[in-house]
């Protein structure tokens, strides 16, 4: 059974794998980057609560100095808070709605910590389970094969993998998932290209702000169970997310 961790405990323990029906996965990898975007319109955006600032606000005691994310261009519904979460997945679980665009670590009592993630075109036609088997913190990147045939100019120089850093395009942290031993090439992390948050994107991989991919990096421990859930599938109504909880300050936790 996973154990959920709380804010800050980094977990460094590995158990048996259990085994998931995620065969589709590897065909949604595509490198997780953003080749074209299909961004659509974004919803005017309302001022900036103080705390949602402080949530975004720049880290210098990264390995890589991270500075403050720009998330002016971003719905206020995809900034990280507390929500009331209405299914029956276990504490701890990570569940994602590609559909409406939310990543959601379940808490205890009912509640969950929800992220704004954007989604890969590939992402909104595959729903299954799968592990966290490995963490890693400002990753490598390398582009799959398919990707240096695709645009063979922007990626090909990054065949033998890039390096770390800022302009790194999985970001500060990644979150490797697995079927059984084998690795989906999916991937949860960061992003260099904030402004896709909440939209359809060309990569098959989930990310995140940034700051929220540290944030949930540092609260899921390794074997934890992820749920992809059908396009048509929904932890909450996006209506009721738009008119209930734009106006609420965003919780940081």
């Amino acid at each position: 059974m996973t154990k959920y961790l709380p804010d800050g405990l980094h977990p460094s323990r590995t158990r048996a794998l259990r085994g998931a029906s995620v065969l589709s996965l590897t065909l949604l990898a595509a490198g997780c980057m953003a080749t074209d975007r299909d961004v659509g319109a974004i919803a005017s955006v309302a001022p900036m609560h103080p705390s949602s600032l402080a949530m975004y606000r720049a880290n210098p005691t990264e390995r890589f100095p991270l500075p403050a994310t720009d998330i002016s261009e971003v719905n206020p519904r995809y900034f990280r808070q507390e929500v009331a979460y209405p299914r029956s997945e276990p504490p701890g679980t990570v569940v994602v709605d590609p559909g409406n665009k939310f990543l959601y670590l379940v808490r205890e009592n009912g509640r969950a910590t929800r992220y704004g993630v954007g989604v890969g075109k590939a992402g909104l036609a595959w729903n299954g389970t799968a592990e966290i088997r490995r963490k890693a913190e400002w990753p490598r990147w390398t582009p799959t094969a398919d990707m240096i045939r695709r645009e063979p100019e922007r990626n090909g120089p990054w065949r033998n993998g890039m390096a770390p850093g800022l302009t790194n395009p999985l970001g500060p942290r990644a979150l490797y998932l697995f079927d059984g031993d084998r690795d989906t090439l999916y991937r949860i992390h960061g992003t260099t290209e904030p402004h896709t948050i909440g939209t359809n994107i060309s990569s098959g991989c989930i990310r995140m702000f940034n700051q929220d991919v540290i944030n949930l990096y540092e609260r899921v421990p390794v074997n934890t169970k992820v749920v992809v859930l059908r396009p048509d599938e929904h932890v909450e109504p996006l209506e009721a997310v738009a008119t209930a909880r734009e106006e609420e300050e965003p919780d940081a936790g």
